[in-house]
């Protein structure tokens, strides 16, 4: 389930400077009567730049999607949230061709920011699932297993991408178009996820640790955990160390993200 959920979302990152510069081009800068074949250097680089934007604002998607759809999870259920994943998924991979065509660059960036957002979320839904599925006692372990998946995926992904862009290239499909095949077999990626998901069952209680084993094995390692806080780290407070360590991260990646939603409004223009 997980290594065609990420082959589809992975397949995406990887094509979406291109995928926007080729389909929109010179609409892109003013001139909607230009294609990209038909740009000079100087305007190449206008677009590449806008590009560049528009694969910035999908990662703060997929950023925002960890927390948004993890959240979600925990009223919906995680089988639920896959369910809404593929669902959707499938519906907006399918209509991305028509969403080019229509010329509606807003419609568009916001259908790959919602894929991207449950790229993201599927990631941090994931480990709360297999908790739900096995239990908690090995869920690191097990979701370390489940990586390679995203690793495999990592690398179907976009040898399917490129492959597909090759293939209709060379039969001389118009670059506008040339993702159009990629985005319905994506779509049927998900459409085998969303089957997956459904045939995951609820895990046999024979496979299970009894509570006195549990009690054992936690017992083993308990005498060097601390007995406060989170995972041991003490209970959280504000103090001047922490303040100064909440900056030192928040600022950068508040003005990152001041830069890409900056950068990202020629988009709309």
């Amino acid at each position: 389930m997980l290594f065609l959920k990420v082959s589809a979302g992975i397949g995406v990152i990887g094509m979406a400077s291109p995928m926007l510069q080729e389909i929109f081009a010179g609409s892109l800068i003013g001139h909607p009567d230009i294609t990209f074949s038909q740009l000079d250097d100087n305007q190449r680089r206008l677009v590449a730049t806008i590009a560049a934007a528009f694969t910035g604002l999908l990662s703060l998607f997929n950023i925002g999607g960890r927390i948004f759809w993890a959240s979600m999870s925990d009223f919906i259920g995680r089988k639920a949230a896959y369910y809404t994943f593929f669902l959707l998924g499938i519906a907006l991979y399918a209509s991305a061709p028509t969403l080019a065509d229509t010329g509606n660059k807003a419609l568009f960036v916001l259908a790959f920011g919602i894929i991207l957002s449950m790229y993201g979320g599927g990631f941090a839904t994931v480990p709360a699932y297999l908790a739900d599925v096995f239990g908690t006692q090995f869920v690191g372990a097990i979701h370390g297993r489940l990586l390679t998946a995203w690793s495999a995926a990592g690398i179907m992904g976009p040898f399917v991408v490129n492959g597909i862009r090759e293939l209709e290239l060379q039969a001389g499909v118009p670059r506008d178009s040339v993702y159009d095949v990629t985005m319905y077999v994506l779509s049927a990626m998900l459409v085998g996820g969303f089957v997956c998901n459904y045939l995951i069952k609820p895990l046999a209680a024979k496979w299970f640790m009894k509570d006195a084993e549990v009690a054992a094995l936690q017992a083993k390692t308990q005498a060097d955990q601390a007995t406060t806080g989170s995972m041991g780290i003490g209970a959280w407070r504000l103090d001047t160390t922490s303040a100064v360590a909440w900056l030192a991260v928040g600022v950068p990646i508040a003005w990152g993200v001041w830069i890409t939603l900056t950068n990202a409004l020629a988009l709309f223009r």
